[in-house]
């Protein structure tokens, strides 16, 4: 059985090598604060963090996993980055439907650790995720706010 690394705890789990790591994160540990959403790798919604860079989880095989540190939404919150973007993502009451929130949260997050000041333009091209509801003003405003923070 394949052993990961979720949010500093080793666990393991019993499933195909080729299985997407979403399905693991939400199936077999019911890590559900990763969202499916188109599952091409495409909308962000599935984002995680593997090593401290954000990937989209729906086409990230449990195999390339194994051996790696992998945060979800569920354990950003422990740290420092992801817990100044949980405060300002709610100060800049940037959720509406929240469907796609915990992504972009990850996204942000791996912008902040790869830039910790990112300009205007870092932002457009770190976060590619797709927001349905168009916070995206709100989302830059956040991610401006947790970065002087």
């Amino acid at each position: 059985m394949p052993m990961l690394n979720i949010n500093g705890r080793d666990l393991s789990v019993d499933a195909a090598e080729d299985t997407p790591l979403l399905w693991v994160l939400r199936d077999h540990l019911g890590l559900t604060g990763t969202k499916f959403g188109c599952g091409i790798a495409f909308c962000g919604a599935c984002t995680v963090h593997i090593d401290g860079k954000a990937v989209r989880s729906c086409s990230f095989p449990l195999s390339a996993a194994v051996g790696h540190a992998i945060t979800t939404i569920e354990g950003i919150g422990a740290t420092p980055i992801g817990a100044k973007l949980q405060a300002a993502w709610v100060s800049a009451q940037v959720p509406q439907c929240g469907y796609c929130q915990s992504g972009m949260i990850m996204a942000a997050a791996g912008l902040l650790n790869a830039s910790p000041s990112p300009s205007d333009a870092d932002i457009s091209q770190g976060i590619t995720n797709i927001c349905r509801c168009g916070t995206y003003t709100r989302v830059r405003a956040a991610i401006h706010q947790a970065a002087k923070a």
